[in-house]
């Protein structure tokens, strides 16, 4: 394998920028191709991104280790049957199977103020590493504040608006949804939440939705995502909406320490 310090490969002028993105920047040549290294790192990054979209989230697991914490869950299927479906027809992973609509009308009705929905989306990866933290987070912070919460739902093949129906089922005001985005070539694990105030199934859009992306190692951490996830939530509940009328006005989040350094443009 060719070293980036051989004299073989010619280095990028922009070499020392590498350190402010993740992004393929400066990676050097070697003649007419990319250096053996980067062609290796990129192959490496590629199968990543495939395999957090084609491995299977273990449902069961989660479901375990939830339940240890003292969580009750719900494992739920949408109309997607399975992956190849999946990625091939959205809408279904937006609507409930025949089964999960039976499982849940014979649930107990129980008054509910929000709904916590997880969904494996794009990236089963995302939410095998970061859906318990986060949620080891979230909902004591729920709970404190007083809201009444159903079994967390669990679902297989769900896309984002698959909690409308949930949230329309509990007759719940609030609906958070953790689901896998898609993954990327620096960033195959990362995770989002999707609030709705008064979702419902068929009526919710987009645009009545607030997103808070990017959560993984190297992105937005548990802590900001909590704080933007809790904020929106009591604006949505002062004002009566959520989507693209509702603004994030956090401002005091900490950065990621790899964003701490000096901005090399005032240097």
């Amino acid at each position: 394998m060719s070293d980036d310090n051989e004299p073989t490969i010619a280095q990028d002028p922009w070499h020392s920028l590498k350190q402010f993105t993740p992004a393929r920047i400066a990676l050097g040549r070697a003649g007419m191709s990319l250096p053996t290294r980067a062609c290796l790192d990129f192959q490496l990054a590629h199968a990543l991104a495939r395999d957090a979209v084609n491995i299977p989230l273990d449902f069961a697991g989660l479901e375990q280790r939830l339940n240890v914490q003292g969580y009750q869950t719900l494992t739920l299927q949408t109309q997607a049957e399975n992956q190849s479906v999946y990625l091939q027809r959205p809408d279904l992973g937006r609507l409930l199977s025949a089964s999960a609509m039976a499982c849940l009308q014979h649930s107990a009705p129980i008054p509910v103020d929000a709904v916590v929905v997880v969904a494996d989306g794009l990236s089963s990866t995302a939410i095998e590493y970061h859906a318990e933290p986060f949620l080891s987070l979230l909902l004591p912070e729920l709970q404190q504040k007083g809201y009444r919460l159903p079994p967390l739902c669990l679902v297989k093949h769900g896309r984002v608006a698959i909690g409308d129906a949930i949230a329309e089922h509990y007759a719940a005001s609030l609906c958070i949804v953790l689901i896998g985005e898609r993954p990327g070539l620096s960033s195959p694990d990362s995770m989002g939440i999707y609030f709705t105030y008064q979702a419902r199934s068929g009526i919710s859009t987009d645009a009545d939705r607030n997103c808070i992306s990017n959560i993984h190692n190297n992105g937005l951490s548990y802590q900001q995502a909590l704080k933007k996830l809790l904020f929106l939530l009591n604006e949505a509940e002062k004002l009566q909406f959520s989507g693209v009328n509702l603004k994030d006005e956090t401002t005091d989040a900490e950065p990621n320490d790899r964003l701490k350094q000096a901005n090399f443009l005032l240097d």
